[in-house]
């Protein structure tokens, strides 16, 4: 497995996993958000998990932050926006190859910190946070109530 950085809008890997995981947005709104990302490499990172034989197995996306993260201690925060492996590549370490390279990104940036969150739903997220080394910080519930 190699984990290389996402240098093209125009990676089909990139966005038929991105589709994948935010199955809310549209393609031309991941190809916008894509190509927004690349203009800025000093705030944002991204990359992609391929096999020996090119197949892509999944890809991670980061930013850093400098606004207040929950749970954190220091600022700039590098933070998970999203990791997402395919299914048949899952429990093989393509997870931890791609955070592994968020890290050395992110120590590279002057972070001390990595931050991540996930849905008190999303019992496989959470799992997998723990698995790769996250410790859980805390618990938000967030409310709304409508103005008349």
């Amino acid at each position: 497995m190699h984990v290389l950085p996402l240098a093209s809008a125009e990676d089909k890997d990139w966005l038929q996993m991105r589709c994948a995981l935010w199955p809310d947005a549209t393609r031309g709104e991941h190809k916008e958000e894509m190509a927004s990302f690349l203009a800025a490499p000093n705030k944002y990172a991204q990359f992609i998990a391929r096999a020996a034989s090119g197949e892509a197995l999944g890809f991670v996306e980061a930013s850093i932050r400098t606004d207040y993260v929950n749970g954190t201690e220091h600022t700039p925060v590098a933070f998970l926006e999203g990791l997402y492996v395919k299914q048949a590549a899952r429990r093989g370490g393509v997870g931890r190859g791609l955070v592994k390279a968020v890290e050395h990104w992110a120590k590279a940036a002057g972070c001390r910190e990595l931050a991540s969150d996930a849905s008190t739903r999303n019992r496989t997220s959470n799992a997998v946070h723990k698995q790769l080394g996250f410790t859980e910080t805390e618990r938000v519930v967030y409310f709304n109530k409508r103005l008349k």
